[in-house]
């Protein structure tokens, strides 16, 4: 079976936590997919604030997330903070991806790393734009 692999970065622009919720364990006793999924977001809005943007201002466009991927390492429990580190990645002309490595704040062992592609959108014009100059020069290596 091919597996999904995620290449951290060797710099992170941006570390936040984030601790896990009663709501965020399945029946399984640890953190749901779903929850992480969830998590993330928040961990991006917080980045993204960080910087002076939302999801529907940055430099003037809007994001839209295409897809989405999840690499588990360990199990994540309720109690447990997580640290998250996003880098910005993976530059193309309309796109990026952000990268997170999700570690247990408190063993700092890394439980898992997620990728999400970010396509920049004219909600308006319903259609994708190109990358704003500002953004790309602020995270592009």
């Amino acid at each position: 079976m091919a597996r999904i692999k995620i290449i951290p970065p060797e710099t992170f622009n941006f570390t936040t936590t984030v601790p896990v919720r009663i709501t965020d364990i399945n029946y399984g006793g640890h953190l749901g997919n779903d929850a992480l999924l969830s998590i993330i977001h928040e961990a991006r809005l917080q980045f993204l604030k960080n910087y002076g943007y939302s999801e529907i201002d940055i430099e003037g466009k809007s994001i839209i997330m295409a897809d989405v991927a999840i690499v588990y390492r360990g199990e994540i429990f309720y109690g447990d903070t997580l640290r998250i580190d996003i880098a910005v990645n993976d530059f193309g002309r309309m796109n990026c991806d952000l990268i997170y490595r999700i570690s247990n704040g408190e063993s700092e062992k890394i439980v898992a790393y997620a990728k999400t592609g970010i396509v920049f959108f004219d909600y308006n014009a319903r259609k994708p734009v190109s990358v704003p100059d500002k953004f790309r020069e602020r995270f592009e290596q």
